[in-house]
């Protein structure tokens, strides 16, 4: 996203991510003493109210914000783990400037303990060392599950957050993650059960007892020490006691007083819950454990689609356009119980040099197969501008794709709604 910025701050680029500082674990570890005050300035100048300015003159309505696990900073083994501190004041930074401007958003979990994804800086740490499928790290990961939950509902800086996304791009082939299943199905009863402890109503499920306090860490504790609903198994009663000290302290840190006292009576009984959110199931393959399975009250499923890595179609502008015009991934998801979809990520790179026009037809085509469901986010709102980045911004760049004209400034339109008539026949799209 930002080639040149990442240098400037003492980062450095290589074919192996792995081999130099390319990461945020890299670089806490290279800059232990500077690393804070760095990447502080780093998330003031990147996300600005400038730019929450312009997601709203462009009338975006929701944005996905990618999280790394390290955010809630209890969790970090700081013996053998690396990564700036300060992340959680950001977030409700830019959560409150969101808020105002009345954009919706997702918090999702990008980067889990462990790292889900080998050899990808999008994970914190790039290693082939993958070791997020392990029940030392689910567990690290449903404890962050049950702090983001409780303080998305308990901090009105929070309130534009209406989903919570378990695992960004787990690994594809489900052979290699093992009990990931079961990781799905405990992360949605993490989520219900705070919710359940606030007096949240949930579809189909409630608590089989009352709570008798107002202070929400307190009652947290009373119910994951007691309760024998089916959704407080021993491991979501684990992961529910371990957040307690980390809600405890946050609260002090962060003077969300609401965590030490809350009313269970009045407000939160008129709250949605939130929508639980994973990649669809067929994000893997290998007989890959189906996420419908785990739902317990409204749940959504995301898929990301990017042409420029290879495998979708081949490399020239009629093939793009005929994969994309026939794209069937709704309808596939919508068959095994992933509905409602959305596209969490998508852009305008290709493996060819594309023209403008081409650009235009990619973008229209996108847009038009990805609204079949639940809608689309743009991965990225914008990227830099430098000579080292060169044309980066000209295909990753939402801002910048709407200024070349190749996305409509009205996300809902599109520059010609019938890009796709000559390319709908009897062809196949997965």
């Amino acid at each position: 996203m930002l080639p040149q910025g990442w240098l400037d701050m003492g980062g450095q680029q290589c074919n192996d991510c792995s081999q130099c500082i390319a990461t945020e674990f890299a670089f806490a570890q290279a800059y232990p003493k500077t690393v804070d005050e760095i990447f502080d300035k780093h998330w003031s100048t990147w996300f600005t109210q400038d730019d929450v300015n312009q997601l709203k003159s462009l009338g975006i309505n929701t944005v996905r914000i990618p999280l790394g696990y390290w955010i809630v900073e209890a969790l970090v083994d700081r013996k053998t783990e690396f990564f700036p501190r300060g992340g959680i004041r950001q977030l409700i930074r830019g959560l409150k400037q969101l808020r105002d401007a009345g954009i919706a958003a997702i918090l999702d979990h990008h980067a889990l303990p462990g790292v889900q994804t080998p050899g990808q800086m999008f994970t914190g740490r790039c290693t082939s060392d993958v070791e997020f499928y392990t029940e030392a790290n689910y567990h690290r990961a449903l404890v962050w599950t049950a702090g983001m939950t409780a303080l998305t509902h308990l901090d009105p800086d929070f309130s534009s957050v209406f989903a919570i996304e378990a695992v960004n791009e787990p690994i594809m082939d489900a052979s290699q993650t093992p009990n990931y299943g079961d990781f799905q199905k405990n992360f949605v009863k993490v989520v219900r059960a705070v919710e359940l402890t606030l007096g949240i109503p949930v579809p189909g499920v409630q608590l089989d007892m009352k709570v008798q306090t107002k202070n929400f860490t307190s009652a947290l504790t009373s119910v994951a020490s007691t309760s024998t609903s089916d959704i407080f198994n021993a491991e979501v009663k684990s992961a529910l006691l371990a957040s307690v000290p980390i809600l405890v302290e946050l609260g002090f840190e962060l003077s969300i007083g609401s965590i030490f006292s809350f009313n269970l009576a009045t407000a939160n009984s008129q709250r949605e819950p939130l929508v639980t959110n994973f990649m669809d199931i067929n994000w893997q393959h290998n007989n890959p454990a189906n996420p419908a399975n785990a739902a317990i009250g409204p749940q959504g499923y995301d898929n990301h689609l990017y042409y420029s890595f290879g495998g979708v179609a081949d490399p020239n502008p009629e093939a793009y356009l005929t994969s994309i015009c026939n794209l069937n991934r709704v309808q596939n998801d919508a068959a095994l119980g992933n509905s409602p979809l959305w596209f969490g990520e998508w852009g305008l790179p290709t493996q060819f040099s594309a023209t403008d026009d081409f650009l235009n037809k990619w973008a229209d085509a996108q847009k038009l197969a990805y609204s079949q469901g639940r809608g689309w986010i743009f991965w990225n709102f914008k990227t830099e501008i430098s000579d080292l980045a060169g044309d980066l911004s000209r295909q990753w760049s939402y801002f910048d794709g709407v200024k070349r004209g190749y996305l409509t400034k009205d996300p809902s339109q599109v520059h010609d709604p019938h890009v796709c008539d000559s390319y709908r026949a009897n062809a196949t799209a997965t």
